[in-house]
């Protein structure tokens, strides 16, 4: 394990994944405290070590405290993580704003783009916090499923921020001999990478359902990422982000993963069941479900060519045949690789 000072953490956000990285650093020796929406799972978590409802099976670390009191939770920190879902972060934050230190490291570990103003997390923090917040600001993604990482199976992700030395805090703080953290400066290269992949895992999902092979699924993987690229170099992010980690690495471990939520919505989809129907029997969000609306809007206000994403959103929200979608795929002007 790599050795680092006791940091004072305040995970807001009891979903699985919070609930991971919260134990994460519990076991690693830091204060940590997670906040959870729902009095009576943070009651139950308490007295249990189990989140029954969002990691179920997985015994929390003894000292890892849970709340759902958001100024309890804040007292004292000297790291906050968000990782409430994304179309709920302002709102949240909003009442987190006045409790946070100026010097706080604030670290982002929910994926996708704000539908009603199509703005990354960071973004989000600098409205309500201050322009001032994005120095002390790392955004934390890859590959990485919450039921493996709390199962101590060996995963890697990456920490970026614009504050190296920020960001060397978060790798000391998160890396263990089974968590294994880099650092990177590309904090926008990170979030859209983190947003653009879950809608091409519902792409993915949905192509697995019609039972097109596992020629379509390399062939989507493969052009999804040539559409992550080319909107992150619109918004001034870099190429190699997306070759590593937060980048590839997740997008083909969220299009060929059973335990992608984004992408069993697709397969259930391309099976012909009803978006509706689908969500209603899920507990946790698949953020791949708004992110398709709010990236393929983020595309058109660019002028981006997003197909994948444009059909995935069709499928999602027009009620396109996922079937005639993917033809209409196949069937666009031919053109050289790019």
């Amino acid at each position: 394990m790599t050795t680092s000072s006791i940091e004072r953490v305040a995970v807001i956000g009891g979903g699985s994944w919070g609930t991971a990285l919260a134990d994460l650093l519990a076991r690693n020796g830091h204060d940590t405290t997670l906040w959870v929406y729902e009095q009576d799972l943070a009651r139950e978590m308490t007295a249990t070590r189990i989140n029954s409802i969002y990691l179920p099976g997985f015994t929390l670390h003894p000292a890892l405290a849970c709340t759902s009191s958001l100024p309890e939770a804040l007292l004292d920190r000297s790291m906050i993580m968000l990782v409430t879902p994304v179309q709920v972060m302002r709102s949240v934050l909003a009442q987190a704003a006045d409790l946070i230190g100026k010097e706080t490291v604030l670290v982002n570990a929910s994926k996708g783009i704000e539908l009603d103003t199509l703005k990354t997390v960071s973004q989000i923090c600098a409205d309500l916090l201050g322009a001032e917040a994005l120095s002390h600001y790392v955004a934390l993604s890859g590959p990485t499923f919450a039921r493996e990482v709390a199962a101590g199976l060996p995963s890697l992700i990456v920490a970026a921020s614009r504050n190296e030395a920020c960001a060397q805090r978060v790798q000391a703080a998160f890396s263990n001999n089974s968590f294994r953290v880099y650092t990177n400066s590309d904090v926008v290269g990170v979030e859209l990478g983190g947003a653009v992949k879950n809608v091409i895992a519902v792409a993915a999902g949905i192509c697995d359902g019609l039972g097109f092979g596992h020629n379509a699924r390399a062939a989507l993987i493969t052009r999804g990422l040539a559409e992550m690229n080319r909107l992150g170099l619109a918004m001034g992010a870099q190429h190699a982000t997306f070759a590593g980690l937060a980048g590839m690495g997740d997008l083909v471990l969220t299009c060929t993963g059973d335990l992608s939520r984004n992408r069993t919505v697709g397969f259930k989809l391309g099976q012909g069941q009803r978006l509706a129907d689908i969500l209603a029997e899920m507990r946790m969000v698949a953020e791949g479900v708004k992110s398709a609306e709010s990236v393929y809007l983020l595309a058109r206000s660019l002028g981006v060519e997003m197909p994948i994403v444009e059909k995935a959103y069709q499928i999602l929200h027009e009620d396109k045949p996922a079937r005639q979608a993917v033809m209409e795929l196949m069937a666009r002007d031919l053109k050289a690789e790019g």
